[in-house]
């Protein structure tokens, strides 16, 4: 599954959100938010505002629902309609990982501030143009504000808090994302894209006997696969993720880093024309057929900038991964379902 695939856009706009002071948000009545709240709450209900659950407790900090709620309205204002229209799992989900994201953006926060990073003058005023242009200019882009209801405060907030937090990263993990010249050779013979058809069924907001329910299920299917049977059909049968199940689950020419981890590895790792095992993801349970992969044809001289553009980004995932994961052991980060 592609890392940018997501349930909503709604989940990618949390990608950037504010991180908000150390108490906890209460949702008032009479507020979008606290609306937002009670109508999620229909489908959800330990989203009600009144229960105000805790999603994510650390050692100086915890993060409820009605925080989580906050973010999204303040993100997203008016947009957040569509959010009535998903199912129980789907606002599961979404509010479970924006809880994570937001605990996570606090701890590394902390971190910029105890570091004294700060943002130099004209920087921000130049990340606000670099939004306004990709707008087609300051009013489109504060008139999109205004009918979606977000406010622009906000989002100088936002981009102030981003700034600092990727600026405390680049120079905290510059070292382990440096790419030497034998990397990139490395990487230039290695297979560049692949293709595959893929199963997925999901396990995003399931409970403990879905999740054992669905393994049962794609263990069945696997067996269907490694019998012989078409995979191309077996994919458009049984197969729950809408990117790639009407196209028999093809994937076709990825390159590596396109793909959350683990699908990565199988794509790049099981023999071409061969079936892997399941592979478990954050989406659900996976399985591959692998079609086809390709090497690079073109000389490392005339692609060598770009290999290393593209390692220095995977290591960067990789790094940040650990890092985040160290910094939230530390913080005793732990996290409680809907």
């Amino acid at each position: 599954m592609k890392k940018l695939m997501v349930l909503s856009s709604v989940l990618a706009v949390l990608a950037v959100g504010c991180t908000r002071k150390a108490e906890n948000v209460t949702l008032k009545e009479g507020t979008p938010a606290y609306q937002l709240a009670k109508d999620l709450s229909v489908k959800v209900p330990s989203l009600d505002p009144a229960a105000n659950n805790v999603l994510v407790r650390a050692k100086n900090f915890e993060i409820t629902t009605a925080e989580v709620i906050q973010t999204i309205q303040d993100n997203v204002g008016s947009r957040t309609a569509q959010l009535k229209d998903m199912d129980a799992g789907q606002l599961k989900s979404i509010v479970e990982r924006s809880a994570v994201q937001l605990g996570e953006k606090r701890l590394l926060l902390g971190e910029a501030l105890k570091a004294k990073a700060v943002v130099p003058p004209g920087d921000l005023d130049k990340a606000l143009k670099a939004e306004y242009d990709r707008a087609g200019g300051e009013q489109g882009f504060l008139n999109a504000l205004k009918t979606n209801g977000i406010s622009i405060d906000h989002v100088k907030k936002s981009l102030e808090e981003q700034w600092l937090i990727n600026s405390f990263l680049e120079a905290t993990l510059a070292k382990e994302t440096q790419i030497k010249p034998e990397d990139v050779e490395k990487a230039y013979g290695e297979d560049k894209t692949a293709s595959v058809r893929h199963i997925l069924l999901f396990t995003q907001g399931k409970n403990e006997q879905e999740k054992t329910e669905a393994r049962k299920k794609i263990e069945d299917i696997l067996a269907k696969a490694k019998a012989g049977e078409d995979f191309a059909a077996l994919a458009k049968q049984f197969s729950e993720d809408p990117g790639s199940k009407d196209n028999g689950g093809l994937y076709q020419d990825f390159a590596r880093g396109a793909m959350v981890k683990p699908f990565e590895d199988a794509a790049f790792s099981v023999p071409v024309g061969q079936i892997s095992g399941i592979v478990e993801t954050t989406y659900g349970y996976h399985i591959l057929q692998v079609v086809d992969r390709k090497k690079e044809t073109r000389p490392l001289n005339e692609v060598r900038a770009e290999i290393e553009a593209s390692l220095k980004k995977s290591r960067q995932v990789d790094t940040f991964s650990t890092y985040i994961t160290k910094l939230k052991e530390k913080a005793g980060f732990k996290t409680a379902g809907l």
